[in-house]
């Protein structure tokens, strides 16, 4: 049955049936949230023999010791499995604090008050600094431009990624400095990059002379089967285009051992470091180097940590599969939804008719399952479809994740059914 084909009469059947099981969700006292990508407590329970393993060994391989200042650029063995994970050269990694999000702010502020290899001037004396960003995308990254005044203007996402002819005009504009990019297992569609995408982003002619893609790959290693998406290097392709500077890459292990205790990292050219570590060594004396070697020490190697995030995988598997299946069974065959099947990362993207998704954001929370709000997924929480909406199915557990995509399904059908009722009054 396809709602686009019923007549109004069989519409309003519909409407009630919907809600009558609505009502009947309302009853039921729950309070479940599928608003954030946060790790379960099986997967912190993963990490837990890295607070006690070695605990009072405090010498890194070289002999440092790490309860002392020193060693800004983070330890060495610390950036060599970063190297083993992206590929990219030890030497242009720096190992940092607990997150990525605050290398990600740091580096755009940064940008603001100095400028970046390339800049004419700094990005905050020009009249308009210009961000382009794919959506639906990742909020914190507009949240950063909205706070530090970027203008953010809208790509839209395709199956390979960002819509690179739209992202080749706008560059045209000398005020377009950069490019947000969530490259493998994007937040929130799931979606990895193709080769065409990340090396058009590599080679194409750029109006400002300093144009920076920031290249945020949480999910690199983050695979919810045994084949991985491939991605290309964006690094060595960046180098291999004459645009070795344009590349800012971030990741951390937030979501491989403990979200806000984990260890980040930033990689970038030689030129760039050069001009970055001054600025970084007035900021901070060093990071936390107990936390980079509790964690090169349980972490140890590539495939050691491939090992573990299979672990990670065998918790969040089923929570995917179980909401995959279930928007399947309730809102396969009715027109009113398309949504994504990721192969990794976090998040599942929900497109909806348009004009339905606060609305059933609204609905879904009255019967006690918070999403994350209505727009959030676009610059500014404007999302002028108002269509799309992020699932989270990792946090919750199994049977909560069954309950509230029952309820999610339920509040779909009722908001498609006003919508479709309402355009054709």
């Amino acid at each position: 049955m396809n709602y686009l084909s019923l007549t109004p009469e069989e519409l309003k059947i519909e409407k009630e049936k919907a809600e009558r099981e609505y009502r009947t969700h309302c009853t039921r006292g729950l309070s479940l949230d599928l608003s954030r990508g946060k790790p379960a407590a099986d997967q912190l329970a993963l990490s837990m023999p890295m607070l006690t393993e070695q605990a009072d060994e405090f010498r890194a391989e070289a002999g440092t010791d790490c309860r002392n200042y020193g060693i800004l650029e983070g330890l060495p063995e610390m950036r060599r499995l970063f190297s083993e994970i992206t590929g990219i050269p030890a030497a242009n990694i720096l190992a940092c604090g607990n997150a990525s999000l605050n290398l990600m702010y740091d580096s755009v502020a940064r940008a603001m008050l100095y400028g970046v290899v390339g800049s004419p001037r700094p990005w905050g004396r020009e009249e308009t600094v210009k961000f382009l960003c794919p959506v639906p995308g990742y909020d914190r990254h507009f949240r950063i431009c909205e706070s530090l005044g970027i203008d953010m203007i809208s790509v839209e996402m395709n199956e390979n990624g960002p819509d690179m002819d739209t992202v080749e005009e706008l560059v045209k504009d000398p005020a377009v400095k950069g490019i947000w990019c969530v490259p493998k297992y994007s937040n929130p569609s799931g979606i990895t990059y193709s080769d065409d995408v990340v090396t058009r982003l590599a080679a194409m002619e750029t109006a400002a002379p300093d144009f920076r893609i920031f290249w945020d790959n949480a999910y690199v290693i983050h695979d919810l089967y045994n084949e991985t998406d491939p991605l290309a290097d964006i690094f060595a392709l960046c180098k291999q285009h004459g645009h070795e500077d344009r590349v800012f890459y971030f990741t951390s292990t937030s979501k491989v051992t403990f979200p806000g205790a984990g260890v980040a990292m930033m990689a970038a050219s030689d030129a760039n470091l050069k001009q970055i570590l001054p600025i970084l060594g007035t900021q901070t004396i060093g990071f936390d180097k107990l936390n980079q070697l509790r964690h090169v020490r349980f972490l140890k190697n590539a495939e050691n940590t491939a090992a573990i995030m299979r672990g990670h995988a065998a918790c969040i598997r089923p929570k995917f599969e179980a909401m995959l299946d279930i928007l399947e069974k309730e809102l396969g065959e009715l027109g009113i939804a398309k949504w994504t099947k990721p192969n990794g990362g976090y998040f599942i993207s929900l497109d909806l008719p348009n004009g339905c998704a606060k609305r059933v954001y609204e609905l879904a929370k009255a019967a006690g399952v918070t999403l994350t709000p209505a727009g959030a997924t676009y610059p500014y929480g404007r999302d002028v479809r108002d269509h799309n909406l992020r699932l989270a199915p990792t946090f919750a557990k199994l049977n909560e994740i069954q309950d509230a995509t029952a309820v999610l399904c339920c509040a779909v059908r009722l908001a498609a059914a006003e919508k479709l009722l309402s355009d054709r009054a």
